[in-house]
């Protein structure tokens, strides 16, 4: 834009203040689509349905009336596209969804709303047209099965296709076509529980001419120009089953590291079948893996590659053929141990004299394999009358082993060590220590083997070679106090020998609680150590801390620790319980406002607590900026506090705070009062908003409300900014405002001079005494005018932008605007109107002038804005005008019809004088596509005329009154006979005599 056209800009600018309440509007909602569709149709009066092929890009336009401007967003019923978040089309008017599948039809939904009533929705099912490949699939008669496939005399030859819409199926062998009672040998039928999905071919009773190459031709009719599809099938009699065999040792043992091979082979099957592998229920292959056909490579197998694959062969005769693999990975892991008082004596210590056992469990794979020996002391340790060594069952159990001490003696304190191996290798073996010793022998430094005789005594001093678990709370800890974001540990003190490992749990709590304290707990878990049998919910701690870290408000409760039955005592589980208190701050709302305010108003600020703990003893700080205004103490019935402004002055406007706080901190409201003016809203419904000023530029007519003008200071001004499209450089100017701005008042502005197509940002932004309030933008783009609003389009030319008619470019001059009050007195007379259609002087119409340098045959052509029929492809319009042909020197007056995509058609037709009067034209049009009307005057043989035009409307439907006929040429009026001339001149002369 140039210094002097942007000077002409800033110039050109003029401001319309009109009271209009009705501008605000609720929504209204239409749903048209873009691009070639299958099939537009009307499911019912306000649905429709709109069909597209698979792969193909879908894009609906839902396009919306009502001010403020509404909000749109599309949702999809049945799940699918729009409950994912990232969609960009769910808020936009426009849904586009490039290569479509079939998962995406559905029921689409548009809604509307600006706030204004009840917000606006519209719908549109999308019906998505595939046709998948066809399957043949070949099987015989269940109760006649022999050895070879096909001794029976009844085979089925099913064909299956995926499609929408429903599939036909057609059946052919060889060259011939099939059907129905044409070969007595065969029956074509479609079973009842398939829907008509599949067609079957029965060939009864097996012939010799059966054996020939068959076709399925699957078809929808090239509904959406879908191709039929074909599958083939050549039906022999060496036409078997698929049958399969393993190459390879049931179950497969392998070492962690090593390459494992499956090789699957095809023994039986015509045609030859197809081999791959899967594991069960859908789990994916090892990331590592190769298969090729019947080969599968795992590479480095790990633990984790171990279980079941499935080898599965199939040629679509019959039943595919499956066989299965268990792949072994050599390894020791969860290793467990636990001591077991004396069976016979309900008492949970261990006496000399009496009998103790030590259990260690080790899990193994293959459990076949697994080997234990005990060591005590380091020293190999062989099953004796006292010390008897067993194993359990490897079937009922596997991988326990047991050490039962008999009559336990002092000799037999020491480090007992099970350790347990796999016989062929393949991982580190695994070994637990268990020590039973006296601490108070060796603590005293006095041993009973001093005097033979206290020999009582010594049993009485020594019954405690292994010490059952006591579990206790240390002091003034069963209740801790913590805030939101520590760090905490709850400690539970055991004793023992051996050592037992605690376990922690919520207490009644619920699975999700235990599940947060499970995520936020950072406790050490040995090696090798297993999950807590009793409780999923459970976490281990072997010192007997549980360390939580952030802890939150929902960690907050009653928390259990007891001893575990594996790694120490196999006695009744100890346990103890610790509350754990978590403070907050206050919750509290709003956590952030803004509230607008005019000078010298009053207003009030409320802050409410929601939440907090301890909830009591809170107080309440209100401060302006840094300046404290006032502070005091909630009661026990309240759960808010308020601030009161009187009169808001200057000083007034700022950032208000409001802290309530307990002992772990303080929630904040903040209020930022301001003098701010509302954003306006752009009026986006302007009928007739564009219009061609010249050639190569055009103007807009910008109109907007203002929101909430009665809410702050009067607005002085509006600053009005405008940045062409890709270019950095704004054009401002400021609009004044004369007096108060009503709620609904509808503010105009022209630009003018916006150069041909360039597109404009345009920003607006209102001015108080305060200052600037918020801005808001929005782009005028160029291009065709496109009124979709037929059954409300009429056109009187009272506006300067024609209601959106334009000058065609390829015409000899243009049509005029005028009015008879502003007409030139020199104009020439006996032609043209004297007035507008409905006879005022101050009316305006369209006409050609054709005065000097006009010339006969010049043309004059009026393009209507471009109309959009979204689904109403074919309907019918009624195009009616009034047109004034008055002089002697008429020409002709000519409606086309333009459409997207085809040649101009003449659709009415009207020359010669028709009198000093306005005359109505009502036309039917067949619009198939969008459309524009255009009228054309020609210029007759003088400057006597005037050819003028006045009210157009294009309504939807027939048109009411009998319309004109097309094409009717009406020559002038034919002179009167001759002997009337001769009477007539006769009289005058008389007349003229007398």
């Amino acid at each position: 834009m140039g210094p002097l056209v942007a000077l002409a800009w800033l110039l050109s600018g003029v401001v319309h203040g009109v009271h209009a309440q009705g501008v605000y509007a609720p929504p209204t909602v239409r749903i048209v689509h873009s691009g070639q569709a299958c099939n537009v149709e009307e499911e019912r009066p306000s649905e429709r349905v709109y069909t597209i092929r698979e792969g193909e890009t879908l894009e609906l336009v839902c396009l919306v009336t009502g001010h403020p401007r509404p909000q749109v967003r599309w949702t999809k019923t049945a799940g699918g596209a729009s409950e994912r978040q990232g969609d960009s089309w769910a808020h936009n008017d426009t849904l586009k969804i490039e290569r479509i599948g079939r998962h995406q039809g559905g029921r689409y939904y548009c809604k509307a709303d600006n706030g204004m009533g009840t917000p606006a929705i519209r719908s549109i099912r999308v019906d998505v047209y595939f046709l998948d490949e066809p399957l043949i699939t070949v099987h015989q008669s269940v109760g006649d099965a022999k050895e070879l496939f096909y001794v029976e005399r009844t085979v089925f030859l099913r064909c299956v296709a995926s499609s929408n819409p429903p599939v036909h199926y057609t059946w052919r062998r060889g060259r011939q076509v099939l059907s129905q009672g044409a070969d007595a040998g065969v029956d074509i039928y479609e079973p009842f529980f398939t829907q008509g999905e599949t067609k079957i071919l029965k060939l009864k009773n097996l012939r010799p001419q059966d054996y020939a190459n068959y076709t399925c031709v699957a078809s929808v009719r090239n509904v959406c120009d879908i191709a039929d599809k074909v599958a083939h099938f050549n039906l022999n009699n060496r036409t078997a089953p698929p049958s399969i065999k393993l190459l390879l040792d049931e179950p497969l043992v392998a070492n962690p590291g090593e390459t494992v091979t499956l090789v699957c082979v095809a023994s039986g099957g015509d045609p030859p079948p197809t081999l791959r592998w899967l594991r069960p229920g859908g789990e994916p292959l090892p990331k590592r893996s190769v298969s090729k056909g019947g080969t599968l490579t795992i590479p480095a197998v790990a633990v984790d590659d171990a279980g079941a694959y499935s080898c599965l062969a199939d040629n679509n005769v019959g039943n595919a053929a499956r066989k299965s693999a268990n792949v072994l990975v050599r390894g020791l892991r969860k290793a467990r141990f636990w001591i077991t008082p004396d069976p016979y004596h309900n008492d949970d210590h261990i006496q000399i004299g009496r009998e103790v056992k030590i259990s260690c469990q080790v899990e193994a794979t293959p459990p076949e394999e697994l080997q234990f020996s005990w060591l005590k002391n380091g020293r190999p340790l062989r099953s004796s009358e006292r010390m008897v060594i067993t194993h359990t069952d490897a079937e009922m159990s596997p991988g326990v082993t047991n050490l039962d001490i008999i009559d336990l003696k002092f000799t037999d304190f020491g480090t007992y060590t099970c350790v347990a191996l796999l016989r062929d290798g393949g991982s580190p073996e695994i070994s637990i220590d268990v020590n039973i010793s006296s601490t108070t022998g060796e603590e005293g430094g006095e041993g009973p083997f001093r005097c033979w005789f206290c020999f009582l005594n010594w049993t009485l001093a020594w019954h405690a070679v292994a010490v059952p678990p006591e579990l206790t709370v240390p002091r003034g800890r069963s209740q801790i106090i913590a805030q939101e974001g520590d760090a905490v540990e709850l400690q539970c003190l055991v004793s023992g020998k051996p050592k037992p490992v605690i376990l922690w749990a919520r207490v009644e709590e619920s699975p999700a609680a235990v599940a947060v304290v499970a995520a936020e707990t950072a406790v050490g878990v040995p090696a090798g150590a297993p999950p807590p049998p009793e409780d999923a919910g459970q976490t281990e701690s072997p010192d007997g801390v549980l360390r939580l870290t952030n802890v939150t408000r929902e960690m907050g409760g009653t928390y259990r620790c007891q001893t575990s039955q594996y790694n120490g005592f196999n006695v009744k589980p100890r346990q103890a319980l610790i509350q754990l208190l978590v403070q907050f701050p206050p919750v509290v709302e709003p956590v952030f406002s803004e509230v607008r305010q005019a000078l010298g108003r009053a207003f009030s600020l409320t802050c409410r607590l929601l939440r907090a703990h301890p909830a009591r003893l809170l107080r309440y700080e209100w401060k302006l900026g840094s300046r404290l205004l006032t502070v005091g103490q909630f009661d026990e019935q309240r759960d808010d506090t308020h601030y009161q402004v009187r009169a808001l002055n200057r000083e007034g406007y700022g950032e208000y705070t409001c802290d309530i706080s307990n002992e772990a901190g303080a929630g904040r409201c903040t209020f930022l009062v301001t003098g701010k003016a509302y954003p306006p809203e752009f009026y986006y419904d302007t009928p007739g908003a564009l219009w061609q000023n010249r050639p190569r530029t055009y103007g807009f007519t910008l109109q907007w409300t203002q929101m909430e003008p009665a809410g702050v200071d009067r607005i002085l001004a509006y600053r009005l900014g405008i940045c062409q499209v890709g270019q950095g450089r704004w054009w401002e100017q400021e609009i004044p405002m004369e007096g108060n701005i009503h709620k609904g008042q509808l503010l105009t502005h022209n630009l003018t001079e916006l150069i041909k197509p360039e597109s404009y940002l345009v920003r607006l932004t209102p001015i108080t005494r305060y200052g600037d309030g918020d801005a808001t933008e929005r782009l005028i783009a160029y291009s065709a005018p496109v009124n979709p609003h037929l059954r409300e389009f009429q056109c009187a030319f009272e506006d300067e932008a024609l209601c959106l008619f334009s000058q065609d470019k390829s015409d000899d001059f243009d049509w005029t605007r005028h009015s008879a009050a502003s007409r030139d007195t020199k104009y020439t007379p006996n032609t043209g109107p004297s007035a507008d259609r409905r006879g005022s002087k101050q009316g305006y119409y369209v006409y050609i002038e054709t005065s000097r340098p006009r010339t006969e045959g010049d043309k004059a052509r009026l393009l209507s804005p471009t109309f959009n029929t979204g689904s109403k492809s074919g309907a019918t319009y009624c195009l009616a005008f009034y047109y004034h042909m008055y002089g002697k020197h008429i020409g002709s007056l000519s409606v086309f019809l333009r459409q997207k995509g085809a040649s101009e058609a003449s659709v009415w037709s009207l020359s010669g004088n028709q009198g000093d009067r306005w005359r109505r034209a009502a036309i039917n049009i067949h619009p198939s596509a969008d459309f524009q009307v255009v009228l054309e005057g020609v210029r007759g043989a003088g400057i006597e005329g005037d050819i003028a035009v006045d009210d157009v409307t294009i309504e939807e439907g027939q048109c009411k009154d009998p319309p004109s006929n097309n094409l009717i040429s009406l020559a002038p009026p034919r002179p009167p006979p001759w002997w009337l001339l001769r009477l007539t001149l006769s009289l005058t002369l008389i007349g003229r005599q007398r």
